[in-house]
């Protein structure tokens, strides 16, 4: 089992003692700069001149640098823009401008853990990897709560790194719901698989061809829209607060028993098969090899499947659906 750490034990004055540049400024980047900025910490966003995010940093009160000036005067860099951009973005501006002994942050593994940026020696690099959104790493925070997150180091040239990494955390507000220490490669494996599996592309193919199937067979659209793709954020919310026991608490015993006898049918051997298919591609590299040839190539694949995700009969009926269901609510 991991272990999980809390604020207790971890120093805010390491963080507090740092320059920090925001490489990013999506929403990732926004948030963790206003975290910091909150947690008492001196914090720059890195943008380029003409880029049309300066007027909403400076709304947010943020100080906006140009990248290389950023780096340059910064302790620690946090890679907070696109995984596709960072080694282009690492060769260009950090690797010959960050000072000697700084400390480099990922919030994923990614590009690490598959070689595609090999830092510099004398650098810190570790990973805080939120267990969440952006839009929600920073909502918890002003709550006063905060989203797990996970943290890992790669190099530590300084002997420093994993406590100057947990103060990072600190700040983020992540110590307030845990933090568990894991590696680069663990974490990068077990996101790609779940975002592969489960959480976009198992899900969402499970949803569009049960929808296919309820609308092939002749019922309504907006039927098989309710109940295929609606309701899955109800059930998604019981399984967050309860889990998966809890969940099955709640429902009937209709549901229940179908639960148990049907739903191995759907994700049965088969489909066990072809997640561990899916496992092995990930971590042989094979998957991130096919996804730098997509990105080289324009994002051809990707592309293609846009279009034809957003031309899906569940698209045009759950988008109606929505539009009605907010009309009515604003004018009741």
């Amino acid at each position: 089992m991991a272990t999980v750490l809390y604020d207790t034990g971890i120093n805010p004055s390491l963080i507090r003692a740092r320059r920090v540049a925001v490489l990013g400024f999506g929403a990732q980047g926004r948030a963790q700069a206003m975290n910091l900025r909150d947690s008492g910490v001196s914090v720059s966003v890195a943008l380029r001149a003409g880029s049309a995010s300066h007027a909403a940093a400076e709304a947010m009160g943020l100080r906006t640098v140009a990248p290389e000036v950023a780096v340059a005067k910064a302790d620690v860099v946090a890679m907070l823009i696109p995984d596709e951009a960072q080694p282009r973005i690492y060769a260009e501006v950090v690797a010959s401008a960050m000072r000697k002994n700084g400390m480099l942050v990922f919030a994923h593994g990614y590009n690490i853990h598959y070689q595609r940026i090999v830092p510099r020696a004398d650098l810190d690099v570790v990973m805080v990897a939120p267990s969440g959104i952006g839009e929600q790493v920073r909502a918890q925070y002003q709550a006063e709560h905060g989203v797990p997150a996970f943290i890992a180091v790669h190099q530590d040239a300084t002997g420093n790194a994993r406590a100057l990494a947990l103060s990072y955390a600190w700040a983020q507000g992540h110590g307030r719901a845990g933090i568990i220490e894991t590696s680069f490669r663990e974490e990068t494996e077990t996101d790609l698989f779940a975002e592969q599996a489960v959480l976009c592309g198992g899900l969402t193919h499970l949803i569009a061809a049960a929808f296919d199937t309820l609308v092939d067979a002749g019922y309504a659209p907006e039927m098989a829209y309710f109940s295929c793709l609606h309701e899955v954020k109800f059930m998604a919310d019981m399984i967050h607060k309860n889990g998966i026991a809890g969940m099955r608490d709640s429902i009937s015993s209709t549901a229940e028993f179908g639960d148990y006898t049907r739903g191995q049918r759907v994700i049965g051997e088969a489909s066990r098969l072809a997640m561990k298919d899916m496992l092995n591609e990930i971590r042989s590299g094979q998957f991130a090899t096919e996804l730098g040839r997509e990105m080289d190539a324009g994002m051809p694949t990707m592309k293609v499947e846009r279009i034809r995700a957003r031309a899906h009969l569940i698209e045009t009926v759950g988008k109606a659906l929505r539009e009605r269901m907010r009309s009515r609510g604003r004018s009741g």
